[in-house]
């Protein structure tokens, strides 16, 4: 059973910084690769970062690169999703996920959280 969950949602304005976690079992960070996602109202959910079992390679889509940094805590079994230089199109329902399979751009995943609302303002 993989059970995600996400925290550290809410709401800020543009140029400002939130951090997310997602806690899992010692189980899952050793067996999968995880991920974050997203979706906006109104539009399909996307790929945003994902790291794999070891922590490296760690893999972003074009628009965070530079200003978001995924990492991992593996003595706490937690990830962490810093995002800095927020923008209002950064605005959406964060999930955090984990799968098997890791590609230079994308993380294919089986497993979700339920999601944080992230807001950013104008």
């Amino acid at each position: 059973q993989v059970q995600l969950t996400e925290s550290g949602g809410g709401a800020v304005q543009a140029g400002g910084s939130l951090r997310l976690s997602c806690t899992a079992s010692r189980w899952t960070f050793d067996t999968f690769h995880m991920g974050w996602f997203r979706q906006a109202p109104g539009r399909e959910r996307e790929f945003v970062a994902a790291l794999s079992v070891s922590g490296d390679p760690t893999v972003y889509t074009d628009s965070v690169k530079g200003r978001f940094t995924i990492s991992r805590d593996n003595a706490n079994n937690i990830m962490y999703l810093q995002m800095n230089s927020l923008k209002p199109e950064d605005t959406a329902v964060y999930y955090c996920a984990a799968g098997q399979v890791l590609t230079y751009t994308h993380l294919e995943s089986k497993w979700w959280g339920q999601g944080t609302q992230v807001t950013v303002s104008s």
